[in-house]
């Protein structure tokens, strides 16, 4: 039983390629991170940009009993706003300066690594007579956004002078851009940071949210430091992974979401291609393997393409499909020995990584589905 998120009859019998989200899966996920975390006592919200603001998707997520969710998009919390206004919602960016005015609107907390931003969204408050939380987000090594150390007491110097505006935590996000992996090192230095700068102003600082996804096997073998109190997970939840050592955690589910796909042809052909080869569309050259010289194979081709995802990110459920390649709209596959088993008109289903969901949910073309 599937219940179609277009809403559009007519545009839900066009789409062939859909994606599912079920249901329990989700639910036994969020609860088995619930457990854990609060066992621990931690704090924890959900990461909702992979669901690039699909309302239904993201009703299913607040049904879980979140009070907590964070977005890259200020369009997205915009419509968990409008879903739910009691749940504290989280820019996770540092906000771009002609994006205040909605940040402070639809944003009860913000990440911000520049004064001048703080001091606009300080101003913007007022305007709306609101309080607007901030977290100072440091750098810890990976170099993608952050305050460096050496700057850090002069900047929150400057952040408490102002009005309208909370600082709530001093954050940081490894493994985002440079691959630098957490250690127990690097929390312990920002914890003392936090300490650093409540002894110098005489302000408490509720939260250090530095736990992410790639941090729970750590905080599993409790490598992670009390001080550390605030988690921010997405993709765990969704795909059940485990960053650091790969794979997905014992106990939590892989395939709360999957992509379907249809055969439109199904042909036995040659394994290369006949004719001079250069470089395909997508700027690349075949490499032929003079073992299939003579050989044949049956390829299918199913209704999803580059367009859409990028084979890197597709993993085929039947161990005997191979992926071969893909144009725009098209992706080709071998069905290996199991060819008599498929047809045209068959579905083709695949798990997913994070960054081809990510693309898929932003597309248009494909269908997005509840499964209960």
């Amino acid at each position: 039983v599937y219940q179609s998120l277009f809403g559009d009859e007519i545009k839900t019998q066009l789409i062939m390629a859909y994606l599912e989200l079920y249901r329990h899966k989700l639910k036994h996920n969020y609860e088995y991170l619930d457990r854990y975390l609060k066992a621990d006592k931690k704090e924890w919200a959900i990461v909702t940009k992979l669901l690039c603001g699909n309302k239904s998707y993201l009703q299913e997520v607040i049904n879980l009993g979140v009070t907590e969710l964070c977005d890259s998009r200020v369009s997205n919390l915009k419509t968990i706003k409008k879903l739910a206004p009691h749940i504290q919602t989280v820019y996770i960016k540092p906000p771009a300066r002609r994006s205040v005015k909605s940040v402070v609107s639809y944003a009860d907390v913000s990440f911000n690594t520049e004064l001048k931003t703080i001091q606009l969204l300080s101003d913007e408050a007022i305007k709306q007579d609101k309080i607007h939380k901030v977290v100072i987000m440091i750098e810890m090594g990976d170099l993608r956004e952050g305050v460096m150390g050496e700057d850090l007491l002069d900047f929150y110097g400057e952040i408490f002078k102002l009005q309208g505006i909370e600082v709530i935590g001093i954050g940081a996000n490894i493994n985002c851009l440079s691959g630098v992996l957490p250690t127990q090192d690097k929390y312990i230095q920002l914890s003392l940071y936090r300490q650093l700068i409540e002894f110098k102003f005489n302000r408490k600082i509720p939260w250090i949210t530095a736990g992410t996804s790639i941090t729970l096997p750590l905080l599993w073998r409790k490598q992670i430091p009390s001080s550390i109190n605030h988690f921010r997970i997405g993709e765990s939840l969704f795909f059940g992974t485990d960053l650091l050592e790969g794979g997905a955690f014992k106990g939590m589910k892989e395939d709360v979401i999957r992509l379907f796909t249809e055969i439109i042809e199904i042909s036995e052909k040659p394994k290369v291609p006949i004719g001079y080869l250069a470089e395909n569309p997508s700027g690349e050259t075949l490499d032929v393997h003079e073992s299939d010289y003579g050989e044949k194979a049956y390829r299918a081709i199913v209704d999803i393409g580059l367009l859409d995802i990028s084979t890197d990110f597709l993993v085929t459920e039947d161990e005997d499909i191979e992926i071969v390649g893909a144009s725009s709209d098209m992706l080709i596959l071998d069905l290996g020995e199991q060819h008599a088993s498929y047809k045209v008109g068959d579905l083709i289903s695949f798990k997913l990584k994070y960054m081809g969901a990510l693309g898929l949910f932003n597309s248009n073309y494909i269908d997005k589905r509840i499964v209960d």
